[in-house]
């Protein structure tokens, strides 16, 4: 099995922690929808949108709340039941970004938060401009820990020394947000600065979602999550963490 193959094989993790994330991970600020909009040269209240690779909802309730008319859409049963828990007024289809199951120009935008990597791209993106109607847009956008900061670094440090076969940062979006430009669309691009204050706990719980975590055994994860937990409180003796995140978001539009 290749480290492509494997990289994959990790998104069937999610299910098992479905509560977690929906608990930690981190929202969006109203700037990200702001410079959306900015970008795609079109507002979200009434449009049609597919949030792919839906998750829990997060993405998929703050869309909602801009008057998007959003339908979920999300490949796991287990993020699909916390989903439905979390947000039982949203529509919710079952799938993924490589087949998607609309009429071919029957939607205006399709989004995927923190997903898009999950995909195939050089399927997923004939899929989303088939389903597109004319000038609409794909959105796609990841909350990365601001590697800036030296705490974020030396925790990154930490984790690819404990699962050095499994933790990969942040890199390699360009290979996904590539395909783009030879599929015809337009691209834009912006990074967004911001942060939220949480406890230690909160960030464990945040890190117990993640992919190179959560596909591991919950005794696997024990001594990862405790030598954290340990360094956190060295960093951080009240227990406040301030979160500091840069909003990787490109936008490609389909020809008018």
């Amino acid at each position: 099995m290749t480290e492509q193959q494997d990289y994959r094989e990790a998104a069937r993790s999610f299910g098992a922690v479905a509560a977690e994330y929906d608990r930690a991970r981190p929202g969006y600020p109203a700037e990200l929808f702001d410079a959306l909009e900015r970008l795609w040269g079109w507002g979200l209240k009434g449009a049609r949108v597919l949030d792919v690779g839906a998750g829990t909802g997060i993405a998929t309730r703050l869309l909602a709340a801009r008057g998007a008319e959003v339908v979920a859409v999300e490949p796991s049963s287990g993020m699909a039941a916390q989903f439905l828990a979390s947000s039982p007024t949203l529509p919710l289809v079952r799938g993924g970004g490589d087949d998607l199951s609309f009429h071919d120009g029957s939607a205006d935008l399709i989004t995927y938060a923190q997903a898009f990597h999950w995909t195939h791209p050089e399927r997923a993106v004939p899929e989303a401009v088939r389903v597109l109607r004319p000038g609409g847009a794909i959105a796609v956008w990841w909350n990365v820990h601001d590697e800036t900061v030296p705490w974020v670094r030396a925790r990154d440090r930490r984790m690819a020394a404990a699962l050095p076969a499994r933790y990969r940062g942040y890199g390699g979006i360009s290979s996904f947000t590539g395909h783009f430009e030879p599929a015809g669309l337009a691209v834009e691009r912006a990074v967004l600065h911001w942060e939220r204050r949480v406890t230690v706990d909160h960030v464990l719980t945040d890190l117990t979602s993640r992919s190179y975590l959560a596909s591991l055994t919950p005794e696997e994860r024990a001594p990862v999550l405790a030598a954290e937990r340990e360094a956190m409180f060295t960093e951080f003796p009240d227990g406040v963490v301030v979160e500091p995140f840069a909003l990787d978001l490109t936008v490609a539009v389909t020809p008018s």
